[in-house]
């Protein structure tokens, strides 16, 4: 190993460190992602030759820079699709599509509410994304319970089953989008194989919350207030059904016109954008100004869509100078080919940092195969998928749904250790064998 490629692999470990120790440096982990990337290839350029030998010296620089766009135009359709997803969101929820989430979670038993909560987060996760899932349930959530103490424990169900319901849709988790746009699993694919074992790693944990909880809540506890709109309900319904449906169709519009998944993403949006200005046209210019696309744009988290960026470029230089291959190779040698123990571990790891750059690093350690596990809805994808999605639980800053209700409900990191990340872990591991019960009965 040149000394070259040990600087770019301490580089990056450097910077993985600080993001995953975000909570204690206080900085933003996108900042922390830029710097990886151009450190990674300012690093690389120092001797580029070393890298690709085949490539006639003085061509090298040429051929960087083709690579480089190569790798931008790969994370660019993974970007866009992300800002046209999270700004579709804000559309529909600033404008109180999520209205009716409130009105099916009324009821005065505790338990039933916890599988209420369980139930519509779970699916709820997998048309929009575990993130904005997370947000809606615990907004929601706030009106229902007064109780921080039973609050905590309907809030870490929520985590649980956001990152359950996002793990089997090609739309409901980053890590799925990722490996649905690079064309290792589809749609049907991962409905199929993935949904059982992602409900089962939600329904456990639901099982064992439950008898935390007991008894009626007082009326005026369970009490939902409306949202002032200027829509009326009509129009509220027209555009929830435009923006989650337009969500769902976005895989068939893939599958119809073989486009990339950003295409149909910016179909629903230029739709639901056109329709939203229509309707603000019957209402007085300072009631809508705040809720116009074109204002609501400035709320999409912009530093995460930069943290990707990132992180995403960073991941291709190893890529480049062959260090994820050798992991690769290394793990299938030690593990003798096991993809369940391989992505068993790669799962817990995401508890404990991102899983973004997990997936990504994956992507460029394992090449696609034609026959296998390794095939296209081959094993290891889908238990890659599953197992990033899934394995966020464990920890409550192991995934973006358990940092954001971290935040909301200041939940703290040794609460949820003490109480909730044993359960997680049984769901994740019942999820893990409910997937090979269906490989060997379906074999």
């Amino acid at each position: 190993m040149s000394t070259i490629t040990m600087f770019i692999i301490v580089a990056f470990v450097a910077g993985y460190l600080c993001i995953a120790l975000e909570s204690l440096t206080k900085i933003n982990k996108a900042a922390i992602a830029l710097l990886i990337c151009v450190v990674c290839w300012t690093l690389l350029m120092v001797s580029p030759g070393a890298y690709y030998p085949d490539v006639a010296s003085d061509g090298v620089l040429h051929h960087i820079s083709e690579v480089i766009e190569h790798h931008l135009g790969d994370a660019a359709g993974t970007l866009f699709f992300l800002m046209g997803a999270m700004t579709i969101v804000e559309i529909v929820d600033s404008n109180g599509g999520f209205n009716f989430v409130r009105d099916i979670m009324k009821t005065r038993s505790k338990r039933k509410l916890l599988w209420r909560v369980a139930i519509a987060t779970f699916f709820l996760s997998s048309i929009l994304d575990n993130l904005t899932a997370s947000i809606v349930m615990i907004m929601v959530l706030r009106k229902l319970v007064q109780s921080r103490e039973e609050r905590l424990i309907y809030a870490a169900l929520i985590i649980i089953s956001a990152n359950s319901g996002g793990a089997f849709s090609p739309i409901g988790d980053v890590t799925t989008i990722m490996l649905w746009i690079k064309g290792v699993i589809t749609t049907q694919g991962i409905l199929t194989e993935i949904f059982i074992p992602s409900l089962v790693s939600m329904l456990v944990p639901a099982f064992i919350l439950q008898y935390s909880l007991s008894g009626k809540f007082d009326k005026e506890q369970n009490l939902v207030t409306a949202e002032i709109s200027q829509f009326t309900n009509v129009q509220r319904n027209i555009i929830f059904w435009l923006g989650v449906g337009g969500l769902v169709f976005v895989p068939i519009f893939k599958s119809i016109t073989h486009l990339p998944p950003f295409m149909g993403i910016l179909l629903v949006l230029g739709v639901l954008w056109t329709v939203t200005e229509i309707f603000h046209h019957n209402t007085s210019e300072d009631d809508t100004m705040a809720k116009r696309v074109s204002d609501l744009l400035s709320r999409i988290d912009l530093s995460t869509i930069m943290f990707f960026l990132g992180i995403l470029m960073a991941v291709a230089v190893l890529q480049e100078i062959g260090v994820l291959t050798a992991l690769g190779t290394g793990l299938n040698e030690v593990f003798v080919g096991n993809y369940y123990v391989i992505n068993g571990i790669i799962g817990v790891l995401s508890s404990i940092v991102d899983n973004v750059p997990l997936v990504a690093g994956c992507m460029g350690m394992y090449p696609v195969a034609e026959t296998g596990a390794m095939a296209i809805d081959g094993i290891f994808w889908q238990l890659l998928a599953y197992c990033a999605g899934v394995g966020g639980s464990m920890l409550i800053i192991g995934s973006a749904a358990g940092v954001v209700v971290m935040g909301l409900e200041k939940i703290t990191f040794g609460w949820y250790l003490k109480r909730i990340t044993w359960i997680a872990f049984v769901g994740y591991l019942a999820g893990i064998v409910t997937y090979w019960l269906q490989q060997a009965l379906l074999a």
